[in-house]
C-alpha cells in the first residue's frame, strides 16, 4: 500500500493577508462588543463623558499656558536679536576703521623704507612685491569662470543634492593649472593668491585665505597671451567641460586685457629663502608710482 503524497500548503504573505483582512482584530472585537452590549448608558456614560470633558479642559489649559509663555518670551528674544545685530554692525564698522588705519600705516612704512633705498633697490623691491603678491599688479591673461549647477531637493529625504556644486578641490585644480601654464599672479573672486594661500571647504562654503567666496567663481590670472586657450585645452579645461556636460555646471575660459589684481592681505611670512634665480622681466607690472616688471615662476606662486 502506498501513501498518498501530502499536499503542500502555502501561507499567505503579509500583503495578501493585509488586503484580505484590512481591519485590525482589536477593532473588530470592539465593534462586535459594542454591537452586543449597545451604547453605554447611565453611570457608565456619565463617567465616560466626565473623563472626556476633564481631559479636554486639561489640554486646553496646557495650550493656553504654552501660548502665554511663548508670547511672554517673544519680546526678550526680539531684544536679544536686535542687540546682536547692533553688535555685529558696530564690530564691522570698527574693523573697517582699523583696516583703513592699517593701510595708512603701511603707506607710511613704505615711504620711510624707500627713503633709505637707492633707485635700483626700490625697483628690485617692487618687482619682488609684485611677484609675491604684496603689491597690486596689472596685465593681461585669462579669466576662468566656474559656477554651481542645479541643486535639486530630494522629494523623499528633503536633502539638497550638492553633486553639482563647485568644491575647493575644483578651485585648487584651476589655480594649479594656471600656475603650471606660466601664470604670474592669480586672484579668486578678488582674493590674491600667494605662496601661503589656502583654498578650503568649510561646510558648504569655500574659503580663500579664510575669506568666503561664492558662486560664480572667477579665477583671474596674469600671464602669457595664450593662457586661456592652453587652460581649456589642458586637463583642467577638459575636466570642467565634463562637469558642465554631466552636471550642468557653468564653465568659461577667455582672454582678458589690462586687468588689475589687488595686493594680498594679512600675509605673514615667517621664514623665506630664494629657491630659484631672480625672475626675468615680463609684462606683469605693479601699479605703484614706478612700474615694476617681473615674472614669477610657477613654483613661487604656490
Amino acid at each position: 500500500m502506498t501513501e498518498e503524497p501530502k499536499k503542500r500548503t502555502f501561507q499567505p504573505d503579509f500583503l495578501t493577508e493585509l488586503f484580505r483582512n484590512p481591519l485590525d482584530p482589536g477593532y473588530a472585537d470592539a465593534a462586535a462588543r459594542k454591537q452586543r452590549e449597545g451604547e453605554p448608558t447611565g453611570a457608565r456614560k456619565a463617567i465616560s463623558s466626565g473623563v472626556l470633558a476633564v481631559t479636554l479642559v486639561a489640554l486646553g489649559f496646557l495650550l493656553v499656558l504654552a501660548y502665554k509663555q511663548t508670547v511672554a518670551d517673544e519680546p526678550a528674544r526680539t531684544t536679544a536679536r536686535a542687540e546682536l545685530i547692533d553688535q555685529v554692525q558696530k564690530r564691522r564698522e570698527t574693523t573697517a576703521h582699523l583696516q583703513e588705519h592699517a593701510d595708512e600705516l603701511a603707506d607710511e612704512v613704505s615711504a620711510l623704507r624707500e627713503e633709505g633705498l637707492s633707485g635700483d633697490e626700490i625697483q628690485r623691491l617692487r618687482d619682488t612685491e609684485a611677484a609675491t603678491g604684496l603689491a597690486r599688479v596689472t596685465g593681461s591673461g585669462a579669466k576662468v569662470t566656474v559656477g554651481d549647477g542645479p541643486t535639486p531637493i530630494d522629494p523623499v529625504t528633503g536633502e539638497r543634492n550638492t553633486v553639482a556644486r563647485v568644491k575647493d578641490s575644483d578651485l585648487q585644480l584651476a589655480a594649479n593649472a594656471l600656475w603650471s601654464l606660466g601664470a604670474e599672479a592669480i586672484a579668486i573672486n578678488g582674493q590674491r593668491l600667494t605662496a601661503t594661500s589656502t583654498i578650503r571647504q568649510a561646510g558648504e562654503a569655500i574659503l580663500v585665505d579664510l575669506r568666503p567666496v561664492t558662486t560664480p567663481y572667477e579665477v583671474v590670472a596674469i600671464g602669457p597671451d595664450d593662457l586661456a586657450q592652453d587652460f581649456r585645452a589642458g586637463y583642467a579645461g577638459r575636466f570642467f567641460d565634463q562637469l558642465a556636460g554631466k552636471y550642468g555646471m557653468s564653465f568659461d575660459a577667455r582672454d582678458v586685457e589690462n586687468v588689475t589684481l589687488e595686493a594680498a592681505t594679512e600675509l605673514k611670512l615667517r621664514v623665506a629663502q630664494p629657491s630659484t634665480p631672480p625672475p626675468a622681466p615680463s609684462t606683469l607690472s605693479s601699479s605703484a608710482p614706478t612700474p615694476a616688471e617681473s615674472r614669477s615662476s610657477s613654483e613661487g606662486g604656490r
